[in-house]
């Protein structure tokens, strides 16, 4: 069965973030110790932390983040849930991935950006000595955020480098912050220093925001970006500059982008040639594992599993793993060595 085949396989996630993946039950924990659990137990925490199936928008998702972004306010907080995290993304069967957070989220409490950092590369350290998988980290700047801080936050970001700190991103409420000009100093600052550029995009406005992002930034990768699909000239230029989408379609129905996954353009897109990669974006807020994702795309979207497969070993090749190319190589060589062993993968399934 298809299921089966998608537990067992080794996969890579590109686009994952922290804040939106916290255990329920540590949740619980980390409110308890702080005096914000409000006399709830674990349904209700679960529920605090899940968003609603179907939102109107981008807007009204992000308001599930408030209460984790207010329980990782600490060092032993964030590494703990980051360790947590990295189990969890083990536990799915996948052997790298990357795990995007916003640092200046956590310096409410007394923590500076060094020491949010250090936490999560702490935490992420830790969890892969447990488990023996890959993990690679992504900065994420703001939208709401001033440019200075969001200039920080790269500055910062790249010092951590040699700890497994790869990738920079901006991301956040889209509708009321459409221009990534105006970050344009951090993510020259970051492009400088070696990190990986991505951008949210797409999660309003449609394709034109898709292509906005795509001409201010020059992004390596784009995050979500399904909207590019609406566009034939747009899906033109994402294939010949080799820009990847790292699609997530349940966080994107969940927050109203298309009315079914039925009409979600992952297919399209990827027939078309535009390099695509799939994700969770957050196993939490959106109640969902990777392999749960490959099922959805795989039965709601008529997905095969050798494209499955094929999108899996494409987000080695695009992964911010530039400083470490052995390490890319040795990835590829173990997915590799399954998929000869495995011949649903080049069936036509």
């Amino acid at each position: 069965m298809a299921t089966d085949l998608f537990a067992r396989i080794p996969k890579a996630e590109l686009h994952l973030h922290l804040d939106g993946s916290l255990r329920p039950q540590t949740a619980l924990d980390l409110a308890r110790e702080r005096g914000l659990d409000e006399g709830m137990d674990l349904a209700a925490m679960t529920a605090r932390l899940q968003a609603p199936a179907r939102v109107v928008d981008q807007a009204e998702l992000l308001r599930a983040f408030e209460l984790p972004i207010a329980l990782l306010q600490d060092a032993p907080a964030i590494e703990r849930v980051t360790h947590e995290l990295v189990e969890d993304i083990a536990g799915d069967g996948t052997r790298y991935a990357e795990i995007r957070w916003g640092p200046a989220l956590h310096i409410r409490g007394g923590l500076d950006l060094r020491a949010s950092i250090a936490a999560v590369v702490a935490g992420a350290r830790s969890g892969m000595a447990a488990t023996g998988i890959t993990i690679r980290l992504i900065a994420v700047a703001l939208r709401s955020h001033l440019p200075d801080l969001n200039l920080a936050v790269a500055l910062e970001g790249a010092r951590f480098i040699d700890d497994g700190l790869t990738g920079f991103d901006l991301a956040g409420p889209e509708q009321q912050f459409p221009d990534p000009l105006l970050n344009h100093d951090a993510f020259d600052a970051a492009r400088r220093a070696g990190l990986g550029i991505t951008i949210h995009a797409g999660e309003w406005g449609g394709a034109a925001q898709v292509r906005r992002a795509l001409d201010a930034v020059s992004p390596a990768r784009i995050a979500h970006g399904a909207p590019a699909a609406q566009d034939e000239d747009l899906m033109r230029e994402l294939k010949t500059r080799g820009v990847t989408l790292d699609l997530c379609p349940s966080s994107n129905l969940q927050a109203s982008l298309f009315p079914t996954a039925a009409e979600f353009p992952l297919a399209r897109l990827l027939r078309s040639g535009v390099p695509v990669t799939l994700s969770t974006d957050d196993r939490t807020v959106s109640d969902l594992t990777l392999v749960s994702e490959y099922e959805l795309v795989h039965s709601a979207m008529g997905v095969s599993v050798a494209e499955l497969w094929q999108m899996n070993l494409h987000a080695l090749r695009v992964a911010f793993l530039h400083h470490d190319e052995p390490l890319r190589a040795r990835l590829i060589a173990e997915f590799e060595a399954f998929a000869a062993a495995e011949p649903a993968l080049s069936a036509r399934s």
